[in-house]
């Protein structure tokens, strides 16, 4: 059990980050739905690690979803507004609900953040639309935020393809964050861990 994030002797750490994952919904699976992202298979597995990992060691995870009530995408009423399988929100782990791009829209979400959100890695779906735009809010409240970007996937935009838009999305995210790959993440989640139980 030497694994073991002690939390609270570190609850003031700025080493203990919160895990948002943006919009692990049915919607981005899909296809041939608009809203359906190519070759997205990746980015699940990689945040399906981190989601693994987060649990295991005790980081506060937070889900933030798009639901619509009169739109034909992310509309409660259709099965794709769940959950992508395996990311169902445990019930120690929190959830907020929102109707624009970025997570900051949230009322709950932009409190939990102003209040405690010193390291943030955030992961998920869209990368060019809800990753994003949480990535400029937060750069604009000085919240330290890092972005998985191969936990995370993008739309293609007119001639460019997902993978372009992808690409663009990472790099501009790095003027407002981190980018950081999810294995190099782990990586240093790890060394925390083990300056933690030490």
């Amino acid at each position: 059990m030497n694994n073991i994030v002690n939390l609270r002797a570190f609850t003031t750490a700025r080493g203990v980050p919160i895990v948002v994952f943006v919009d692990m919904q049915k919607e981005y699976l899909a296809a041939p739905r608009l809203f359906a992202i190519p070759n997205i298979e990746p980015a699940v597995e990689n945040c399906r690690k981190v989601l693994v990992h987060s649990r295991k060691v005790g980081l506060p995870i937070v889900f933030v979803r798009w639901l619509e009530q009169s739109a034909p995408f992310f509309n409660k009423a259709t099965p794709f507004v769940g959950w992508i399988e395996g990311f169902e929100p445990q019930r120690n782990e929190m959830i907020f609900e929102r109707k624009r791009p970025s997570c900051y829209t949230s009322d709950g979400f932009a409190e939990l953040m102003h209040q405690g959100g010193a390291d943030v890695v955030i992961a998920g779906f869209a990368g060019e639309a809800a990753c994003l735009s949480t990535m400029v809010d937060a750069f604009h409240r000085n919240h330290r935020m890092t972005f998985l970007t191969d936990a995370s996937a993008s739309h293609s935009l007119g001639e460019m393809t997902a993978e372009n838009v992808h690409s663009t999305v990472s790099k501009i995210a790095g003027l407002y964050g981190e980018v950081a790959k999810t294995d190099a993440w782990l990586d240093t989640v790890r060394q925390i861990d083990e300056v933690v139980s030490d």
